[in-house]
């Protein structure tokens, strides 16, 4: 079997019913099949699809996102959902490491493509919306069944404490497994309506309900990308079951002048992920009677490996929960013995929804992958009842609006920088964002720099979220014995100037 037949099954029990929502119209479970097996009807007969094939995609959400990762399971084919908030570079990287046969483009990041030049573009580039319309009008429903649950089916990009691009593989598999999580995680029934607005570029936009949702047979409201009015809009007009959020949505819903009043009583869990939560983001919800968990785990984890209950998120709001029903969860210090209870070590994470490596990066796989085990790179506990509490994700990277940001990647463009002797970036606590970046600069003996000049340096180079939203100048970084940056004094001497 493979990911498709999950449609193929409700098409059969339920054809008729509403699969996905979107901008205003339904796409019935037999509408949505067929359009997943002319999508794959175009991979194959016009594309030279074929298994283990890479097809990207630089789009925001929408139904032909959908039918294409399920197009590319039929067939066997790896499905590349590529960040539509990179710059035009980093598209390159990634183009240039997973090499994709086609790309599906939509028309307003179509200026990014056409920036990149020649190679690596793929030589089959496919527009979206009303030509890709077109083109499967046209097109015969394929019969063809290539794919099975050992073969990869996603390449998730993922950059790690370097700063490198990593594609981290998830297998048919382990997509199976991550359902059967989120059906517990979430109580998730064929009668739910689930919302989704986050972005399906990232396994936690499209792995932790949207997915699970049709899998279930459950209806999906889908949104191209998160709107505070259009969410609120949802929730009052559909009466979703379910939806899943980060941070910095929380904080704009908070801020929207509708929030006070609008009417969320239909919202029977909302899930919360990408970031350590504070507890004061669930207050709010707990305050209007809504049930909030928090879900961990990361990319390489498809990503559900722990997760709260309602009762837990009312007693223990920042804790990360229980292990997954198929997973495995230790907490280990450097020699890889188990740590006491309360005692914080390195996360480890085992189980079928651990991804099968880093695509084309053996040795980066072998470094966190030991017998099954993922090594996450967090630190956590477990407390007095078994329950893991995550006290730190990845000491350097920064989480803003539940997008990472790897300060290594915007070290180095700061190191280009004739003036500059010497840099960091940390993060910095930030109300609406959660964190953002702040670049800590040394420069030069005789140089003058000024914060544009600094910011000017990431123009085109970064996405703009990734830019430091500030500059701090200052005549020394803090170093260790044996000549190390130490970033938490860093962070301390950010703190210290926000304050001033």
């Amino acid at each position: 079997m493979d990911l498709l037949d999950w449609i193929e099954r409700h098409a059969g029990f339920t054809p008729e019913k509403t699969a996905i929502r979107f901008a205003g119209a339904d796409l019935s479970y037999r509408a949505f099949h067929g359009l997943c097996l002319r999508m794959a009807g175009l991979l194959e007969a016009e594309l030279g699809i074929g298994r283990g094939d890479r097809v990207a995609l630089l789009g925001a959400n929408s139904p032909d996102l959908l039918a294409l990762f399920f197009a590319c399971s039929r067939l066997g084919a790896i499905f590349v959902p590529l960040n539509w908030r990179l710059a035009a570079p980093e598209v390159k990287t990634l183009l240039a490491d997973c090499r994709p046969k086609a790309l599906f483009v939509e028309a307003e990041f179509q200026p990014v493509i056409d920036a990149l030049g020649a190679d690596p573009v793929p030589p089959r580039t496919v527009a979206m919306g009303t030509p890709l319309a077109q083109r499967l009008a046209a097109i015969a429903p394929t019969a063809i069944r290539r794919g099975g649950p050992d073969d990869a089916q996603l390449i998730c990009y993922t950059s790690g404490t370097t700063g490198a691009p990593k594609g981290a593989m998830l297998s048919q598999n382990s997509f199976v497994f991550n359902a059967i999580h989120s059906t517990h995680l979430n109580d998730l029934r064929t009668g739910d309506t689930v919302l989704s607005t986050l972005p399906m570029f990232h396994v936690g936009g499209l792995n932790i309900q949207s997915l699970p949702a049709l899998h279930a047979g459950a209806r999906l409201i889908l949104h191209p990308r998160f709107d505070p009015d259009a969410f609120l809009d949802a929730v009052e007009r559909e009466r979703p079951d379910l939806t899943l959020v980060v941070p910095a949505q929380l904080t704009a819903l908070f801020n929207h002048p509708r929030w006070d009043k609008a009417d969320l009583s239909s919202l029977r869990r909302i899930g919360i992920g990408s970031t350590l939560v504070p507890e004061a983001l669930f207050k709010p919800m707990q305050a209007r009677g809504l049930d909030m968990v928090q879900v961990y785990g990361l990319t390489e984890t498809s990503p559900i490996a722990t997760y709260q209950t309602p009762e837990m998120a009312r007693r223990k709001p920042t804790s990360a929960g229980r292990a997954a029903l198929h997973c495995e969860i230790r907490v280990v210090d450097e020699a890889g013995a188990d740590r006491a209870t309360g005692v914080s070590g390195e996360i480890l994470v085992r189980g079928p929804n651990v991804m099968m490596g880093y695509w084309n990066q053996p040795e980066a796989s072998a470094e966190v992958l030991t017998d099954g085990w993922f090594h996450t790179g967090d630190i956590g506990h477990f407390d007095d009842e078994g329950i893991l509490v995550v006290d730190d994700r990845k000491k350097d990277m920064i989480i803003s609006g539940g997008e990472n940001i790897y300060p290594a990647a915007l070290e180095q463009i700061l190191a280009e920088c004739g003036d500059i002797a010497e840099s960091a970036v940390v993060g910095r606590a930030d109300e609406r964002w959660g964190e953002v970046a702040v670049a800590v600069v040394v420069p030069k003996p005789g140089r003058v720099l000024d914060p544009a000049r600094v910011s000017a340096l990431f123009q085109d180079r970064v996405a703009r979220y990734k830019h430091p939203r500030d500059v701090v100048f200052v005549d020394r970084l803090p170093r260790n014995a044996m000549g190390k940056v130490v970033k938490a004094d860093v962070r301390k001497m950010v703190s210290r100037e926000n304050k001033s």
